[in-house]
């Protein structure tokens, strides 16, 4: 049974529209099977308008496909609105909360991040020992196949 993890968007970005090699372990994961990636329709709604950001050049086909790319791989956390429990610590960048919560609610194995502030919270987190806060670059090391 794969496990689930939760990409902030820009990982997600990483593996649907660079495809950064630096990414890899965590596409590997997917098209293996072993991980399956959770999300939220607040993380889907960041990941639309960030597609949509005039940086990233990408034209609304572009972006649609994008999208789609993502979702065909993603699994829909229906749950209403993510409230943080008590013990999950709170995230410099607000913006970034929704990602821990959809983490801890979901029961995922782990939130893969490339953001300073999510990852500074790594320990803490680890120390709730529901899911771990990983960087793509350490996810093969600490994700394990069940």
């Amino acid at each position: 049974m794969p496990r689930a993890v939760v990409l902030d968007t820009n990982v997600v970005l990483d593996l649907v529209v660079f495809r950064d090699p630096g990414a890899e372990p965590v596409a590997h994961a997917i098209r293996s099977g072993a991980a399956v990636p959770v999300t939220s329709q607040a993380c889907v709604d960041e990941l639309r308008r960030v597609l949509a950001y005039p940086r990233l050049k990408l034209d609304v086909r572009a972006q649609s496909a994008a999208l789609e790319r993502f979702m065909a791989l993603a699994t829909l956390y229906g749950a209403p609105a993510l409230t943080a429990p008590a013990e999950l610590p709170l995230c410099a960048d607000t913006d970034d909360q929704k990602f821990l919560q959809l983490a801890w609610h979901s029961n995922a194995h782990c939130l893969v991040t490339k953001d300073k502030a999510l990852l500074r919270l790594a320990r803490a987190v680890a120390r709730l020992g529901r899911f771990a806060v990983l960087s793509p670059e350490t996810f093969d090391g600490h994700f394990q196949a069940p």
